[in-house]
């Protein structure tokens, strides 16, 4: 018979101050198979692990239960300390009496006492039931795999390449640079945001040990940790980038003209286009949608012949190296990976959902990272901030904080982090263009928690003499060559009215399109959002729940400039955790199939979330599932699923489970 070890921990007041600590220890005495019961102020201290590690050795206990918070927290933390003391690791179980029972019933400290001894006694019977399991060691792909080229993600690639390992970064614009390339400058520092990108993006198109995929996208990914398998769908741009010497004849001369993506339709592109001049790689694309060589083959194939447009063609005409190349089509690369880095970035709130501001229908009501166009000397109007109606100077400019942010109404309800610092930047930046205009910034508060965030608030303030206003906008409506903002100064209790030149709205922050349906690629979770879920929030907040893939930058959440890049590297180290080791070693708690019961029905593998259900013919000729251990993530949901009742779960059997019910009988 098993000697079965308990350990209850106080954890400080977290525990005791709700649940009555000697009760629960003399009820654990009582229990069948308990030889040896004791006490913790903190277990997971470096005291509670030796006072445990002792005891087993003692007592020579055989299985340990350990009464204490989540083993989210800490089951890997007790696994080693049980190891090191002889024991196999998963001959350990852990009753969850912090988060499970004194934290949601501190307000009845006898029934949260009870329900911790109800806790312990099915974590006694369960772990009298648990069987030695071993790891499998299983070999890697020493390659990572960034998915998306903002700085985040540019970070991330940079960091891993530089340690010496190859890198594929898959962006799914014809550029790398994201978000940060669109911008002027940037908060606290007023640096230029070209000046500071530019070089990273340059570092990473002529790094040997980075494979640049631009204008692509992660189309699926299978396997594990260590052992991805990504494909990659290759879009066509239509131009030999081995012959293409970025001379810009081609987008000069090509006369089809549309609204500018980057500049946010400010401007206009032609349709064989580099997205901004510091593109890398600088090598343009063919818009298939608006190429009129691409429409005229489209009439002819179809056989309207008269309705055809022009054929044109001025492109491959008049380029020199002769790099067009109409037959260059889409490719579906198959990468093989160890590590996935999640850098997926953002897109802003659409505006025009808000229809009491005129968004859409008044050219003179523009977001704020239209503004950051018109700033920038790469800009349509080459850093001159003008009226996209009339192309006059404003005078008066009014802000609008939180569109698209901290607005249940829309069902975004969370901050998005930058509003507030990068209206300040733009009103300073404003009165730096034009010492006559005159910012009015609505808000509801100020949030400005970073590095200096607090100063940079009041130098915009106190140099640029922004005037804050801390109210909402009811409505804004125009009147003659005036946008008329109305709303309220909630400080003054009085409404405010303000005819303005330009109104720029703070639109907030929301994930990249496609982020769902890649984090279900992936196998990540998301919230309501749509933001990449992290394993855990405080511990491990650049980790997502499927090992081997990472996230950073506002994949995760909404984050400034220095918070991207800090988590760029985080990501990358952990990265380099993974692929730096010689090999991987597999978790053997894993499902497992009674060959004997399986009829071969694969509810299971329809159920299975990770392709881990294979089949197999057995000798007799009969097809059962069987169970790939590397690709198995131990969810159940296999086992739940199977109506033959021959799926089990090792380190939660069904007669483990069935022990834990039963001992809440007896």
């Amino acid at each position: 018979m098993a000697r079965i070890g308990v350990f209850v921990c106080h954890c400080g007041s977290n525990i005791a101050g709700t649940v009555n600590i000697a009760q629960v220890m003399a009820a654990a005495q009582t229990m069948p198979l308990v030889t040896f019961v004791a006490d913790n102020k903190y277990s997971c201290s470096e005291i509670g692990q030796t006072a445990i590690r002792e005891a087993i050795l003692k007592q020579k206990l055989e299985r340990v239960v350990i009464a204490a918070c989540s083993p989210q927290m800490h089951e890997a933390t007790f696994r080693k300390t049980v190891a090191q003391a002889g024991l196999n690791p998963y001959l350990l179980e852990i009753a969850n009496i912090r988060e499970h029972c004194s934290w949601v019933h501190s307000n009845d400290k006898a029934a949260a006492t009870k329900k911790a001894i109800e806790l312990v006694k099915m974590a006694v019977a369960k772990v009298a039931r648990h069987e030695a399991l071993f790891t499998k060691e299983i070999g890697l792909t020493k390659k990572a795999l960034v998915i998306g080229g903002g700085i985040s993600g540019i970070q991330a690639a940079l960091d891993m390449a530089n340690a010496g390992y190859p890198v594929i970064l898959v962006e799914r614009e014809p550029t790398i640079g994201g978000r940060m390339a669109q911008l002027d400058k940037t908060f606290p520092t007023l640096d230029c945001s070209s000046c500071i990108l530019t070089p990273k993006m340059v570092e990473v198109a002529q790094h040997p040990n980075i494979t640049l995929l631009t204008y692509a996208e992660v189309k699926s990914v299978r396997g594990f940790v260590g052992n991805f398998e990504v494909e990659i769908l290759q879009r066509a741009r239509k131009v030999d980038a081995s012959k293409c010497t970025s001379c810009g004849i081609c987008w000069q001369k090509c006369p089809e003209k549309i609204p500018a993506e980057f500049n946010l339709g400010l401007g206009p592109r032609a349709a064989i286009y580099t997205p901004f001049p510091q593109a890398v790689p600088n090598i343009p694309s063919i818009d298939l949608a608006h190429c009129r060589y691409i429409k005229y083959q489209e009439f002819v194939a179809r056989g309207e012949e008269g309705k055809k447009p022009p054929q044109c063609r001025i492109c491959e005409r008049l380029c020199p190296p002769q790099a067009i190349d109409w037959e260059q089509s889409d490719q579906v690369l198959v990468e093989k990976v160890g590590a996935i880095v999640v850098a997926t970035g953002y897109q802003t709130f659409d505006h025009t959902r808000y229809g009491e501001f005129g968004a859409g229908r008044y050219p003179d009501v523009i977001t704020g990272i239209q503004l950051e166009r018109l700033l920038s000397a790469s800009g349509p109007t080459e850093g001159e901030v003008v009226r996209p109606s009339d192309g006059t100077h404003p005078k008066t400019v009014v802000f609008v904080s939180c569109v698209g942010s901290r607005d249940e109404r829309m069902g975004r309800a969370y901050c998005s982090n930058v509003c507030c610092m990068y209206m300040a930047k733009q009103a300073i930046l404003l009165k730096e263009h034009d010492p006559e205009v005159q910012s009015y910034i609505f808000y509801i508060d100020i949030r400005a928690g970073g590095k200096g965030y607090e100063e940079f608030i009041r130098r915009a303030q106190e140099e640029a003499r922004a005037i804050y206003l801390r109210g909402r906008i009811s409505h804004i409506y125009q009147d003659g060559k005036k946008l008329i903002v109305r709303g309220e100064d909630s400080l003054l209790g009085r409404p405010v009215e303000i005819a303005a030149d330009l109104v720029v709205l703070a639109t907030g922050i929301e994930p990249s399109a496609g982020a769902k349906e890649l984090a279900q690629s992936l196998n990540i979770s998301y919230d309501a959002h749509g933001f990449m879920v992290e394993a855990h929030p405080k511990l491990r907040p650049v980790e997502s729940r499927t090992e081997g893939i990472f996230l950073a930058g506002t994949a995760i959440a909404p984050n400034d400039i220095p918070g991207c890049v800090a988590q760029g590297s985080a990501a990358a180290v952990k990265a380099l955790a993974v692929l730096s080791r010689p090999s991987l070693v597999s978790d053997p708690m894993v499902a497992i199939v009674d060959p004997l019961r399986c009829t071969g029905c694969f509810a299971c593998q329809r159920a299975c979330a990770f392709n881990a259900i294979d089949s197999q013919v057995t000798r007799d000729g009969k097809t059962i599932a069987v169970v790939n251990e590397s690709l198995c993530k131990g969810c159940g949901l296999c086992v739940s699923a199977c109506r033959g009742v021959a799926m089990n779960l090792k380190g939660f059997s069904q007669q483990q489970l069935l022990a834990e019910v039963n001992a809440l009988w007896r």
